[in-house]
């Protein structure tokens, strides 16, 4: 059975509020089946660890992200709820909670050690019935290749050497607005979903997460926090928390030149310093 332990540096009521949106959003994986350690059995493995900041909300404490980690089927998701629906009342934090514990019930009907992301995305899509939206990015390890679906701007990077080598692509209709899963006949349906494959080594270092990471931090950032906590022998939670934290202080700077406000810029809209938003990380060290 996989166990997830998210510790944090803060302490008193912001730690156990922040405790408790973790429990909220990290749905969990467990099963009978045996985590294979053998290498003859699986080349690389993921060693995980996550780290979840919603925004603060009195209405919406637990925020609108979700993520997941299947250790034992070497499985990660993240997922984002849209925050536009709540013009219209509706809380798509359900959506992405549904969405991420419906793709952990699919993980485990999957063949041992061969999870497909494209079919485990197109289940939990089929089953998730709450209202609202969410982006989505499934991903998962086999051998030497990471298999992943990806729709809307969540997403991953992949980082050798300290120098990020892959990002996937962003999906969206214009600023802003990212493709989207959900129930309503204007949202996107998981055909839409991008495929992709990549070549992993031993040593690689995999960051997932919703736009509140990517959308607050540069490569270059990220790149610079990887390589102090390798130094430092960080855990793949404490790297998380790591960024999450930098990820934060960027976007409450107000006159910082985030990604978001790049993004802005060539889209012709105003906006000066990061985006406030939840944030969602996962970091997962390639092994052999």
């Amino acid at each position: 059975m996989s166990v997830a332990y998210i510790p944090h540096v803060w302490s008193s009521e912001t730690y156990n509020h922040h405790l408790q949106v973790i429990s909220s959003s990290l749905q969990y994986c467990s099963s009978s089946r045996p985590i294979l350690r053998d290498i003859s059995e699986r080349s690389l493995r993921l060693v995980s660890g996550s780290f979840y900041l919603p925004k603060e909300s009195k209405t919406h404490p637990k925020g609108q992200d979700s993520h997941f980690i299947c250790e034992e089927e070497q499985t990660i998701g993240v997922a984002d709820g849209v925050g536009g629906w709540i013009k219209h009342g509706i809380d798509s934090g359900e959506y992405s909670r549904e969405l991420m514990f419906n793709s952990v019930l699919a993980v485990k009907t999957q063949p041992h050690a061969i999870v497909d992301p494209e079919n485990v995305l197109n289940s939990a899509y089929l089953n998730t019935k709450a209202e609202g939206a969410s982006t989505a990015s499934i991903i998962t390890l086999r051998h030497q290749m990471l298999h992943a679906v990806n729709i809307g701007d969540s997403g991953f990077r992949i980082y050798r050497g300290g120098k990020c080598i892959y990002r996937s692509p962003v999906q969206q209709r214009g600023f802003n607005c990212p493709y989207q899963l959900g129930n309503a006949t204007k949202c996107d349906s998981p055909n839409l979903a991008e495929v992709l494959e990549v070549p992993t080594e031993d040593g690689d270092i995999v960051v997932a997460g919703t736009d509140g990471l990517f959308d607050n931090m540069f490569d270059s950032e990220i790149e610079e926090q990887l390589k102090k906590g390798i130094e430092d022998g960080l855990e793949a939670h404490q790297m998380a928390c790591n960024l999450a934290d930098l990820a934060l202080y960027n976007s409450f700077d107000r006159y910082t030149l985030s990604p978001f406000a790049m993004e802005a810029r060539k889209a012709g809209v105003k906006h000066q310093g990061g985006k406030i938003d939840d944030i969602t990380v996962i970091v997962a060290y390639i092994v052999s």
